[in-house]
């Protein structure tokens, strides 16, 4: 039931929008979630200004007038089109329908396989649903989904609280992702490690989908489409590093959602109504909702698509496509910019990040061309065929818009990761000047390589058996080859590196570092006996930030990073255990309304400092230690059980410790 309802809340809203306007078969299906976090994110600013709830009703309300409306748009530009130019619709060869069921059937083969690879390398590292991801950015994800739910407005300028930010109301994050996840976090029992789990595993499966529709739009050979999406779900550095790592949920939801966008990019060469101009700019909303960053991707490819057109290799019919091109862009600005402009609040602080080099401009090089990023040891099985994959695409001519990517991203990523320059620190500042970023760019274009590779070498071994038998179905031989290549590499790369994403994956989803079951309980603990309004003194570096996405129990500090020293959390944490010495400890308590401390075992990362005034209080008077396990202890303050009649009135400066 939880797995449907995810599964549900990702495609639903898209499908029902996509269909709406004229989209349909392997476009549909793949743009279906892009398409949902698109009318999410323009939906969050609209609905929070007229102060409507952030709910389930309102928000499916919302997905259906704009399906209204954007079937009504599809329905009266076709029409006046199939008036005006009765002979664009005798060239309609895009149709789904024209193709042939064998070829559904082997692309859908194909899929499966990306889903099914997909599925068993994220259970088996994860390990269960329920276990917390143990990274840094974890614990903030799930409280903003939590807070998302719980207040009922998913504006990011409302969500300073849970960043220690409480009165900042130019805060910004994007949020898009996790207001969307907000709509189902406690439906149906679904609790909040399932909710992220669910969609993390939900943004794996987009990716096999996308990249058959993808394929499939842009002309790819049947089985080059199929064998790009069972094998897109195999490389480590996309989707499985940026899962353990960080986590980077929203980011990789974005970069996962890039083909399906693609996909979308064909119906600017050969329009079908209002289908691109809409999809396209609902397309860059969501994109840009999920993660800003992900914009400067999608114009590199939409770039290189048109370099690719304006040099003939990919065919447009200008007096067609003038109007839907000139609408697209309208539609991207007029819906992208909204979500792009409030980015600039952080502008700086993202920009300004660093990462030292990691490698040498020959390893850099080499992780490049076998497609493994930050690998200490290359994916030969698929990164060979990728390469070879890379010359037959421009040997054919064939998507060579996809190996122009390559280059760009490719090559800045040989660059962030092994060079020190302000050029590099200039053209990677969206992405945090991360290499780890970057590299989850480059698997795409391996995918498409390798399919490209199989369906060239099934079809000279088809050739060869042609010639010894020339009584056989040329067709049945190259698909017999294709999956003669499929088992070869399987079993070679031990069932599509299963056993290496997984324990890849696994790295952050163990007992601990930062939350053990033991720490669990606590919160439990604290669930049952904190009174609303009430918040506990915690330890920033011990991960019982996690306390108020896992219990709702809210904390004094917020996040891993901790409040600044001049706010009551900041102040606190250095000089908590100076309760009975200095009064303003007792000022601060009874203000930012703590009855309770939470003192855990684990660090969210080695190097974290534990919080100075949250020591010894098993022999500083004043604090009374009522629950107690291997992991953690909870602390009652003496004096403060009336703490939330007495505090500062909730929303107050002086209560958020400002």
């Amino acid at each position: 039931m939880n797995v449907l309802l995810v599964l549900l809340a990702f495609w639903l809203p898209g499908l029902v929008f996509g269909a709406a306007i004229r989209l349909r078969g392997w476009t549909l299906a793949a743009a279906a979630p892009l398409l949902t976090f698109g009318l999410v994110a323009i939906g969050i600013p609209i609905l929070g200004r007229f102060g409507i709830r952030w709910t389930m009703l309102n928000v499916g309300l919302w997905v259906l007038l704009l399906s209204v409306v954007g079937f009504a748009l599809s329905f009266l530009v076709l029409r006046f089109t199939a008036k005006r130019h009765p002979d664009w619709a005798e060239d309609e060869d895009d149709d789904e329908s024209k193709r042939s069921l064998r070829d559904h059937l082997l692309i859908g083969a194909g899929v499966l396989v990306g889903l099914g690879v997909g599925t068993v390398t994220f259970l088996r590292g994860s390990h269960s649903l329920e276990n917390v991801q143990q990274g840094w950015d974890a614990p903030f994800h799930g409280n903003l989904v939590r807070w998302i739910a719980e207040h009922g407005d998913a504006r990011a300028s409302t969500v300073g609280t849970i960043a220690n930010l409480p009165n900042q109301h130019d805060y910004f994050y994007p949020d898009t992702y996790h207001a969307l996840l907000a709509l189902v976090f406690g439906k149906g029992g679904l609790t909040m490690m399932p909710t992220l789990n669910l969609a993390a595993l939900m943004v794996v499966l987009t990716v096999p989908v996308g990249v058959a529709a993808m394929c499939r739009a842009w002309r790819m050979p049947v089985l080059a489409t199929a064998a790009a999406a069972a094998v897109s779900t195999w490389f480590t550095a996309f989707p499985y590093d940026s899962l353990w790592r960080g986590p980077l949920w929203p980011y990789v939801a974005g970069v996962a959602l890039v083909p399906a966008m693609l996909a979308l990019a064909r119906l600017l060469l050969k329009p079908n109504g209002v289908a691109g101009p809409l999809a396209i700019g609902v397309g860059v909303a969501g994109l840009a909702g999920l993660h800003t960053s992900l914009i400067f991707v999608i114009m590199v490819y939409f770039l290189l698509i048109l370099l690719a057109v304006l040099f003939r290799f990919e065919k447009i019919g200008w007096r067609r496509s003038a109007a839907s091109l000139v609408a697209t862009i309208v539609m991207a600005v007029v819906l992208g910019v909204p979500q792009v402009l409030p980015a600039l609040y952080n502008a700086g602080g993202v920009t300004s990040a660093f990462w030292a080099s990691e490698t040498s401009v020959s390893g850099a090089l080499g992780q490049t061309i076998t497609f493994s990023p930050m690998a200490s040891f290359p994916q030969w099985w698929i990164g060979i065929p990728a390469i070879i994959g890379v010359f037959f695409l421009v040997k054919h001519r064939r998507m060579l818009w996809m190996v122009g990517a390559y280059v760009v991203l490719g090559g800045l990523f040989a660059a962030t990761i092994s060079l020190e320059t302000p050029l590099i620190h200039t053209l990677t500042g969206v992405f945090y000047n991360d290499h780890w970023r970057i590299g989850a760019l480059v698997p795409l274009a391996g995918a498409v390589a390798f399919g490209e590779f199989v369906h060239t070498a099934s079809g000279k071994f088809a050739e060869k058996i042609g010639e010894r038998k020339p009584n056989l179905n040329p067709v049945t031989v190259a698909i017999a080859g294709a999956l003669v290549v499929g088992l070869v590499v399987t079993v070679l790369s031990r069932g599509g590196y299963i056993g290496r994403n997984s324990a890849r994956l696994a790295l952050n989803y163990g007992e601990g570092p930062s939350v053990s079951k033991g720490e669990e309980e606590a919160y439990a603990w604290l669930g049952k006996h904190v009174v609303p309004g009430e918040r506990v003194m915690n330890n920033k570096a011990d991960g019982s930030v996690w306390m108020y996405a896992l219990a709702g129990v809210q904390p004094v500090e917020w996040t891993n990073y901790g409040a600044e020293f001049t706010t009551k959390p900041g102040w606190l944490s250095v000089f908590l255990n100076d309760i009975n010495r200095d009064p303003r400890v007792r000022e601060a308590l009874t203000d930012l309304k703590v009855r309770y401390v939470l003192v855990g075992k684990g660090k969210v990362a080695p190097n974290a400092q534990s919080a100075v005034g949250l020591q010894r209080l098993d022999i500083t008077p004043g604090f009374k230690r009522v629950f107690h396990n291997l992991d953690a202890s909870v602390y009652e303050i003496e004096g403060q059980q009336g703490v939330v009649a007495s505090g500062a009135p909730a929303g107050s400066d002086t209560a958020h410790g400002q």
